[in-house]
């Protein structure tokens, strides 16, 4: 694949809606850049609830393909996702891999929308990027005209249980090492009754926690892959430099069907 070229759009909306952080309203993108069929990598801007723009790399394969949302884990940036977006490409998926406000830098990539938060004086907590994640869905469903698989690591792993069940532009949700990583949400209970194709996973270790929250989901689609060898936590699981990485994607891609 290309190398990341730094291009920012500007996108626009109707109103930005300011957004309680515990009752996020996804906002309504009227004007997108037009899909194309061609192939490419941008970086993008694009606004969240609360009108701070987010920073995303945009991984379009064809408008055809469905399209994943990756959510970085607690320290990181949208670099979680340089190699796993280039193979979910090659398996025919688009992406948007967004840096949240809450994060920092990892494989030389900084985490711009926490920079931008700073700057303008605004939280930074795991709750406090909730909003990023559902302007995300809502950028990724107004380009591609369809619904979002979304996919979290760490504390978006559990934004992603959460908003999965309360968002209807969400068709299928994959999580990589949730917990109850969100003050003031209690995520077991927020994720019960959830119907929607679940994929959840983990390190072995962290595998009783996160049973506690496939046991209460209720779709009859739903995976919890834990690993024979030792494992990692996070979406970093799949990176190449992981003992562990080969199990992890086999179970990934036989839920996504390819």
């Amino acid at each position: 694949m290309k190398k990341l070229i730094f291009v920012f759009i500007a996108v626009l909306v109707i109103g930005f809606i300011s957004c309680n952080k515990d009752d996020v309203t996804p906002i309504e993108f009227t004007t997108n850049p037009t899909p194309t069929d061609e192939a490419f990598v941008k970086t993008i801007e694009f606004p969240s609830g609360d009108s701070l723009m987010i920073t995303a790399d945009h991984f379009h394969v064809n408008n055809s393909k469905p399209i994943i949302v990756l959510c970085h884990q607690a320290g990181y940036s949208r670099g979680e996702y340089l190699e796993i977006a280039d193979s979910l490409n090659r398996l025919g998926f688009n992406c948007l891999a967004i840096d949240q406000r809450s994060g920092g830098s990892v494989n030389g990539v900084n985490n711009e929308t926490r920079t931008k938060a700073i700057a303008a004086g605004l939280a930074i907590s795991f709750t406090d990027a909730k909003q990023d994640i559902v302007a995300a869905i809502s950028w990724a469903k107004a380009y591609y005209g369809k619904n979002v698989i979304l996919w979290g690591s760490s504390y978006s792993a559990a934004h992603s249980l959460v908003i999965s069940n309360e968002n209807a532009d969400v068709e299928q949700v994959l999580v990589f090492s949730p917990g109850e990583f969100l003050a003031g949400t209690n995520v077991e209970a927020s994720v019960t009754g959830l119907n929607k194709p679940a994929f959840l996973t983990s390190s072995k270790t962290e595998a009783t926690d996160v049973t506690d929250f496939y046991n209460v989901i209720t779709s009859t689609d739903k995976v919890q892959f834990i690993p024979t060898g030792s494992g990692v936590h996070g979406a970093k699981a799949l990176w190449s430099s992981q003992s562990d990485q080969a199990e992890y994607w086999v179970a990934v891609k036989a839920f996504l069907g390819v």
